[in-house]
């Protein structure tokens, strides 16, 4: 009897000491901040699900969140904060006991998005506040560098590291995240497209922070880009799986996006280019977009596989193929049918011996290389119009009847050594049909 009563006094005392503790079923045992150059996402690590609400203030501007029969001693004082958006996190006065009031002091107006998470390994139970810039809310571009005349662009690829921030991707044995990984093979395929002449890379996230799906195929299109490409590493329920893949948009899934496409006419324009304001409130827009946008897919989608291929060619070399061949799916970062998409899984992080080879920075440069290998080979052969790349790339010729070196040279304005060179030609005998690379001067 005499314990019970000192336990109740002990229990009134320190919910008296400890009101944020009192009534609490649930409990916030930690505060993360992930920031990327136009957003921040912060999640609250919760015993439980949440039940909360939340609202902004302003003069100064403000978040406010409330989750309903929570408690915490996490110290905000020691969060890392890296935020362009986030001056504080702070706790404030509940306006009910057993509410624990949580208070984002913000640098500027923004637009918050607030929902909850399940657990998944490595997290418990969340809930995810997404903060986005009001005044960068859209993908800016990047400047397409130009050759010194202005007159020829690169070709862009945009480079896309899977997961990031919150979401760790898969874990391996050792307990190394898919987004560690993805992020180092992304930077290295980043600096030797960079170093390519005629080539400019795009990243959708240079740095530990999640990129909404959506927002990663809008960032490609947005720079205009040629290509758009996806670094993933696979992962299966048993350790033996090995091997590295490359995926592409399935069919399916392209003519799900574009019905989602037809339906909005805003997006005809931004789609479709100069076609697009062209039928833009024409009485046959609806339909003219439609064979616009199949035409646009089905070049991009035979893009995708034989980038594909190439790509498939080069990682042979360095690693075991998972897949021989290009298999098909439905990705959500792939889900534009307007870019050559495609998603290269870089072995399994599952199986501990390609956990090891990911994890170490020679691999990495490996498949980088393997992957810039394939890109470059396609592009060289099939350079888009205007580019660096389609100016100094090669014509083929074929020889007819009473041409010689002297004549095909004068009409290609290359000299006749030249073409000797880059044929590999002894003498300068040439036969009927025969077939010649003629150099760019």
């Amino acid at each position: 009897m005499i314990m019970n009563r000192r336990f109740f006094l002990l229990a009134s005392l320190y919910a008296l000491l400890n009101p944020k503790q009192a009534f609490a079923a649930n409990k916030l045992d930690s505060v993360r901040i992930w920031a990327a150059p136009e957003s921040t996402r912060v999640v609250f690590d919760l015993s439980n699900s949440p039940d909360y609400s939340y609202f902004t203030l302003t003069g100064p501007q403000r978040l406010v969140v409330d989750i309903k029969g929570a408690g915490s001693k996490v110290d905000l004082g020691n969060i890392t904060n890296n935020s362009k958006l986030i001056k504080k996190v702070r706790f404030s006065k509940p306006p009910q006991k057993g509410t624990l009031r949580v208070v984002l002091d913000l640098v500027k107006p923004v637009k918050a998005n607030l929902f909850t998470l399940a657990p998944t390994a490595p997290y418990g139970n969340r809930l995810v506040v997404d903060l986005n810039d009001s005044a960068t809310a859209l993908p800016k571009a990047k400047t397409v560098r130009k050759s010194a005349n202005h007159a020829e662009r690169d070709i862009v690829i945009a480079i896309d590291a899977g997961h990031g921030g919150e979401d760790p991707g898969s874990i391996g044995p050792s307990g190394i995240y898919e987004k560690k990984i993805t992020l180092a093979i992304a930077k290295r395929l980043e600096r030797l497209i960079n170093q390519t002449n005629g080539m400019q890379a795009v990243m959708t996230r240079t740095g530990d922070y999640f990129v909404n799906l959506n927002k990663r195929s809008e960032l490609a299109r947005v720079n205009k880009a040629d290509l758009l490409i996806s670094i993933h590493a696979d992962a299966f329920t048993s350790p033996q799986p090995r091997g590295a893949s490359v995926w592409v948009l399935s069919m399916r899934r392209a003519n799900t996006e574009i019905g989602r496409w037809l339906e909005k006419r805003e997006k005809h324009s931004e789609l479709l280019g100069g076609a697009g304001e062209i039928i833009q409130n024409t009485n046959s827009e609806q339909y003219l977009a439609m064979t616009l946008l199949d035409m646009s897919m089905n070049s991009s989608m035979a893009i995708s596989h034989s980038i594909a291929d190439d790509i498939l060619k080069d990682l042979d070399q360095i690693t075991h193929l998972h897949k021989k061949k290009p298999e098909s799916a439905s990705f959500a970062v792939l889900k534009s049918p307007d870019i050559p998409s495609l998603l290269v899984e870089t072995g399994f992080i599952s199986n501990p011996r390609e956990e090891r080879e990911l994890s170490n920075g020679n691999h990495q440069e490996k498949v980088a290389k393997a992957i810039h290998h394939g890109v470059l080979r396609y592009f060289e052969s099939n350079p888009p119009s205007g580019t660096l790349l389609a100016k100094n790339s090669n014509i083929k010729h074929t020889v007819k009847r009473g041409e010689s070196l002297s004549v095909i040279a004068k009409r290609y304005q290359v000299s006749v050594s030249s073409i000797k060179n880059a044929n590999n030609l002894k003498s300068n005998m040439l036969k009927i049909n025969q077939k010649l690379v003629i150099p760019r001067t």
